[in-house]
């Protein structure tokens, strides 16, 4: 009888996480650069005398990491990572922009004297462009308007800085007072003015942020917060499917990991390594199961 063929792993395919408590998946990890489960045993030996070799040697305490390397950045990957659950946002027909906020002073949003609001301008939604902005008084009654980054500078209309502090307004924009309405050119926003008289403070700013019209798949997630914590995790790895058929799984029982690097490097796909921590699972009888199978 001839020896049979080796079993061999050959590749990854995926990476699927879940809830302990309720088994359902989190997600999966297709863009996998990488997937590694390593254990690790420390040795004790008993040493003593003039014995150059341990008298005995007995297995002591064993590790088992899960590390990741993936391309990928869905919103169930904060919450395992980071700790915060994302927020998804689904489509937005006239795209979003959020209330203004004071930031120096209190003048510029006010909904008597200063700015009610900024939103999108009816029919110029196509305009919006992807930004954080800021509002700054120049006088009594009028504004410039200044925008994090270019980046989506190309949607709608083309526009460019006008200087080095990433003004976007050519000329300060006048506030007008009773409700009056001043449109940021090319940009799809709408300025409405306090009910009264404008009487702003000069160099009071105030600040917004604006998402463009989307068809879905936006997420926001604010990370860092002091009641945030980290959720142990189920884990099932699976390697490539081999050509003759072969698959091979790891379970993993109880998985914990802490912190999500994410990359911006030229002209390249961001890519984050974890280092996962599996440990054991009393209810289970262990820290995982391997399975193999070849049809």
């Amino acid at each position: 009888m001839a020896l049979s063929d080796p079993r061999s792993i050959f590749g990854v395919h995926s990476v699927s996480a879940y809830d302990r408590t309720t088994r359902e998946f989190k997600g999966i990890l297709k863009v996998l650069g990488s997937s590694s489960l390593t254990i690790n045993s420390e040795m004790s030996p008993l040493t003593g005398g003039s014995s150059k070799f341990p008298w005995h040697i007995e297995d002591g305490a064993m590790t088992a990491e899960l590390a990741l390397t993936f391309r990928q950045y869905d919103s169930w990957i904060y919450e395992l990572f980071l700790g915060k659950a994302a927020t998804d946002i689904s489509a937005e027909a006239s795209g979003n922009v959020s209330t203004l906020e004071n930031t120096v002073g209190t003048s510029v949003f006010d909904a008597t004297t200063g700015i009610a609001s900024i939103a999108a301008e009816s029919g110029q939604e196509s305009e919006l462009k992807f930004a954080h902005y800021v509002v700054k008084a120049v006088s009594a009654t009028t504004i410039d308007i200044y925008a994090s980054s270019d980046a989506d500078f190309g949607r709608g209309t083309l526009e460019d800085f006008e200087n080095d502090l990433l003004k976007i307004t050519p000329s300060p924009l006048t506030v007008s007072g009773t409700g009056g309405v001043t449109s940021v050119a090319n940009f799809g926003l709408e300025i409405t003015g306090g009910s009264g008289a404008v009487a702003l403070v000069t160099d009071d700013v105030a600040i917004f942020r604006v998402r463009p019209v989307h068809t879905g798949g936006a997420m926001e997630v604010v990370i860092g917060g002091q009641s945030d914590s980290l959720p142990e995790f189920g884990a099932v790895v699976m390697a490539k499917k081999r050509g003759n058929g072969e698959l091979f799984e790891a379970e993993l029982y109880r998985v914990k990991a802490a912190g999500l690097p994410i990359n911006f490097n030229e002209n390249e796909w961001s890519e984050a390594s974890v280092t996962a921590q599996a440990f054991n699972d009393s209810a289970r009888g262990g820290i995982g199961r391997f399975r193999f199978v070849k049809p």
